[in-house]
């Protein structure tokens, strides 16, 4: 069942409500016309769907500090990111737009060299472990992104969010510089503008 949905509920995944940015989607949906889970990112699938809603009302803040689940299962936390400008997407294989949208969060993170630039983490929020979010990647063909994994939903909690997929930049210091609530279109020219206020200094960002 395609979708025009730009974000899920976490409380209910199962239960549609509502419409727009946040409606909550019940079984993944197929991708639109043309769209692809292996591979290279589909712009024109991304044009199909509404824009997320860009918040700045966190700006500053620190990057929790709590553990999840590194590829290898070990406890990562985003602390040991710091550095280099990070792009933390929260996902879940229930999330029908989280889905559409990763091809082309697989297309950004391939776009840095390794230990340079723009660092793109895909932590799923699946609560039914590790096994469900490998056999999702196992099934795909991305080329930069790893399965890492909240499944007590931890960074959500402590972020303050109820909508998936939800995408929150911070500077190399670990500092919030926005977040994305809903899907974005990861290769296009506004978001690569949004991009690069993570380099530019905290005082001269919007």
């Amino acid at each position: 069942m395609a979708v025009s949905l730009t974000g899920c509920d976490r409380q209910n995944p199962s239960a549609p409500q509502g419409n727009g940015a946040n409606a909550a989607v019940g079984a993944p949906p197929a991708a639109p016309a043309g769209a692809s889970g292996n591979g290279s990112a589909n712009a024109a699938a991304h044009a199909q769907y509404p824009t997320g809603r860009l918040d700045r009302s966190h700006a500053g803040t620190p990057a929790p500090g709590l553990a999840f689940e590194g590829p290898d299962g070990r406890p990562t936390r985003l602390a040991a990111f710091r550095g280099r400008p990070l792009l933390v997407n929260l996902w879940a294989t229930w999330c029908g737009p989280c889905i559409v949208e990763m091809p082309a969060l697989d297309a950004l993170a391939l776009r840095s060299p390794d230990g340079q630039g723009l660092q793109v983490l895909a932590v799923s929020q699946d609560m039914e472990g590790r096994q469900k979010v490998t056999d999702f990647f196992a099934a795909r063909s991305f080329q930069r992104l790893q399965p890492f994994l909240d499944s007590e939903m931890g960074l959500m909690t402590a972020l303050g969010l109820d909508t998936l997929p939800t995408t929150i930049l911070y500077d190399s210091q670990g500092r919030e510089v926005w977040r994305m609530v809903g899907m974005a279109d990861w290769q296009g020219d506004r978001v690569a503008g949004l991009l690069r206020e993570a380099d530019a200094p905290q005082g001269a960002r919007p």
